[in-house]
């Protein structure tokens, strides 16, 4: 199944730390990042400024071409950045990221994390079970990650700006 992809560079404020990434959901990932839920290196090196990304036509493709830039010597990477965004500026408003999608990220990550701890319904104040969950199905077609697969097809870059 072929699905609309992207590549895309998060950098931090003084763009001396870059960060490659694919995902299926730019508006998405790119909430996460800003929103800090997830604790790896984007969250260590304070990575929240999208400066680049591509569109690509299916994942599989998308995940090559990170393989590939991922390859690549830093000066190549800052001439991509450079040639559609030459300021380094945040992209994030121009697809749509916005405070209330950067907050939305930070609520859902907190209810899926309270949903980790707390396996069973929980009783209230009032002695009666809350049994409220996430809807499972919308849950994994939003949170979950696409499999790491690997094709030799070439990409053709869409987009960047």
């Amino acid at each position: 199944m072929n699905k609309t992809a992207f590549v895309y560079f998060m950098s931090n404020t003084y763009n001396n730390v870059l960060y490659v990434g694919v995902t299926n959901n730019l508006v998405r990932r790119v909430a996460e990042h800003k929103a800090k839920v997830n604790k790896g290196f984007a969250y260590k090196y304070n990575v929240d400024k999208l400066v680049y990304f591509e569109s690509i036509h299916s994942i599989n493709d998308a995940i090559a071409r990170e393989k590939q830039i991922k390859n690549w010597k830093r000066e190549w990477k800052n001439e991509l950045v450079n040639k559609d965004n030459p300021d380094w500026k945040d992209l994030s408003d121009s697809i749509g990221v916005t405070n209330e999608v950067i907050e939305a990220a930070k609520e859902h990550y907190k209810e899926i994390a309270g949903q980790a701890r707390n396996d069973s319904p929980q009783v209230s104040n009032d002695g009666t079970q809350d049994r409220s969950v996430l809807d499972t199905e919308t849950h994994n077609s939003t949170c979950h990650s696409v499999p790491d697969t690997e094709s030799p097809n070439t990409v053709k870059k869409e987009g960047g700006k």
